[in-house]
């Protein structure tokens, strides 16, 4: 009797088990930097076979992301970074919106869930016309921010919105093409389009540099607050466990990979030196750190945990 009762009391519990809840938390962060209130927001992850997109021989991409206890294809994180300066709200990126895979697309509910709404958003700074960076800037046919200007590299702007080259594009390349047309065209018929075309201030304590090679027109920002500084590097790299140890090794992304690798070595370089932050869409979320100079590369320290205050 005793033995049927414990049986049926473990059956009870084994039911009553909690199911695993398969679900993130909501992706966005927050941290001070000077008097800005930075928030990145995470737009989700997109497995990419980088060993065979790294210009590198693929047994040594693997051997370095086996490294850092990661595998091909790479969970890659797809980020952006949300500016609050106490006037204005600045969005830098917009994440894929539907253009890249299902997987991605929570930049919109991920900035709801920090507390903001799309029409806060005042201006918007892309960092190239890929569609991970542009594709949020749209929603079934709509502006998603009615209310912000639109600042992207004058080249990339050039390239990417020439119909010329989208038809002597390749089929594997004019989903490129296309994306950023449909994401960028509605905010220049608005007149909410400003292209940049020199290296500068944008506004107070946020800077553009032309870096192109990852794109004909890739821009990275500066911001800064009170002696803080972020450098928002956007495709300048992809894949840590790699191009921190070696920043010479390229991906097949880049339109003109010796410029992007230039472009990448000056950066990391500058960064160390200056003590400043990095921030990149393609880190692994939160996507905020230092670098610091190791041998021939670079050591990624992510940043300390805050709560703001």
């Amino acid at each position: 009797m005793m033995g049927a009762i414990a049986t049926m009391f473990a059956a009870a519990f084994a039911q009553a088990a909690a199911p695993m809840a398969k679900f993130q938390a909501p992706g966005f962060y927050r941290m001070a930097l000077g008097d800005f209130e930075v928030t990145v927001l995470n737009d989700g992850t997109v497995d990419l076979p980088v060993d065979k997109q790294l210009r590198q021989p693929a047994a040594k991409s693997i051997q370095a992301l086996d490294k850092s206890f990661v595998k091909a294809p790479l969970e890659t994180s797809v980020n952006a970074f949300l500016i609050n300066t106490g006037s204005k709200l600045v969005l830098f990126d917009t994440g894929a919106a539907n253009l890249f895979g299902p997987t991605l697309g929570k930049l919109a509910a991920n900035l709801k869930a920090a507390g903001y709404r799309p029409e806060q958003v005042d201006e918007i700074y892309i960092t190239h016309m890929h569609p991970d960076h542009v594709g949020g800037l749209m929603a079934g046919g709509q502006i998603v921010f009615p209310n912000a200007t639109v600042h992207a590299g004058k080249a990339d702007a050039d390239f990417w919105l020439n119909q010329v080259n989208m038809d002597n594009a390749s089929a594997d390349d004019k989903f490129v093409f296309q994306g950023a047309v449909a994401s960028v065209s509605p905010y220049i018929k608005a007149g909410r389009f400003q292209p940049i075309e020199a290296n500068g201030e944008l506004m107070p304590g946020i800077k553009a540099y032309l870096t192109a090679g990852h794109t004909p027109g890739h821009v990275t920002y500066t911001v800064e607050s009170k002696g803080q500084k972020l450098l928002l590097l956007g495709d300048l790299m992809h894949v840590a466990a790699v191009q921190f140890d070696d920043p010479s090794v390229t991906i097949a992304y880049d339109s003109d990979s010796p410029a992007a690798m230039t472009a990448r070595q000056q950066a990391f370089a500058d960064a160390a030196k200056g003590g400043y932050l990095i921030g990149a869409a393609h880190l692994q979320f939160p996507a905020i750190g230092h670098l610091r100079e190791n041998g021939k590369g670079y050591q990624y320290v992510p940043v300390n945990y805050t709560q703001p205050r």
